[in-house]
């Protein structure tokens, strides 16, 4: 089934951010997968998203390295977390398409916040617009808008008002992270024209894939929390392996045998 094919349904689409992590996510069964601009930020001992002054940021060059690492090694469609397309003028956002479909993304996408503050509506209006006449047809174009994940004073109202605005612009899929609540979900599902992306694994939010599914929302993904935790492993084992000179922490390891055999099928082969 083509990535398109799958916002016809509902469909749980986790996040990887090196090769390695995209094959293990495929294997599993799961019948997409995405980028995390924040996972491989942080394996680059860079950040992501509000970045503290003079902190080092992921370039386009740099992420994109990594995207055609990921495409490469993943046998189901891949989704690019874009960021803001690495630019604020429409026609930044459209290059961004266009080398986001020859690194052989099936979809992206693109945010309406720059670092600092949400882009003005209309130019955000201008930038999908920008990047549908660039995505073709068989690109999944998503539009994003941050305002709740700011926690600024943007009233769901408004990040409701921007994803139809990004609908009606050629977005196929609308994307309102920082809202962690069923109610309010509902309220999404019912008020946005269009499949919705929710994210889940932010912050301590306990909702399930039951859950959001049964509130009908179309596609999960999980951003960054996949690599989080990883890093919140190799964290613990560091300190238990300093402060206690043990290596519990062995025990959840994948063996090597294990590895050896997944790592050495065929990129596009049996997953």
């Amino acid at each position: 089934m083509s990535f398109r094919e799958l916002h016809a349904g509902q469909f749980v689409m986790p996040n990887a951010w090196d090769a390695g992590s995209a094959v293990i996510l495929a294997e599993a069964g799961f019948p997409a997968i995405a980028t995390t601009s924040a996972g491989i930020a942080f394996s680059l001992a860079k950040g992501d998203h509000t970045l503290p002054d003079g902190a080092p940021a992921v370039s386009r060059e740099q992420m994109f390295d990594r995207v055609r690492e990921i495409t490469a090694a993943s046998a189901v469609p891949v989704n690019g977390d874009l960021e803001d397309g690495y630019g604020a003028e429409p026609s930044q956002v459209a290059d961004t398409i266009r080398v986001s479909r020859e690194a052989g993304l099936a979809g992206g996408n693109i945010e309406d916040y720059d670092g600092r503050e949400l882009y003005d509506v209309a130019l955000a209006v201008e930038r999908i617009v920008a990047a549908r006449e660039a995505a073709g047809d068989e690109f999944v174009l998503t539009a994003r808008t941050d305002g709740q994940l700011l926690r600024t004073p943007t009233s769901l109202s408004d990040s409701i008002d921007r994803a139809n605005r990004f609908r009606a612009a050629g977005a196929d899929c609308l994307y309102v992270p920082g809202v962690n609540d069923l109610h309010t979900i509902r309220t999404l599902v019912a008020e946005i024209d269009g499949p919705l992306n929710v994210v889940i694994g932010l912050g301590t939010s306990t909702l399930t894939v039951a859950d959001l599914q049964a509130a009908g929302v179309v596609r999960i993904s999980l951003g960054g929390s996949i690599a989080r935790a990883a890093l919140g492993f190799i964290r613990r084992s560091a300190e238990e392996l300093a402060t206690k000179g043990t290596i519990t922490f062995a025990a959840d390891q994948i063996p090597q045998t294990d590895l050896n055999q997944l790592f050495a099928r065929s990129p596009k082969g049996e997953h």
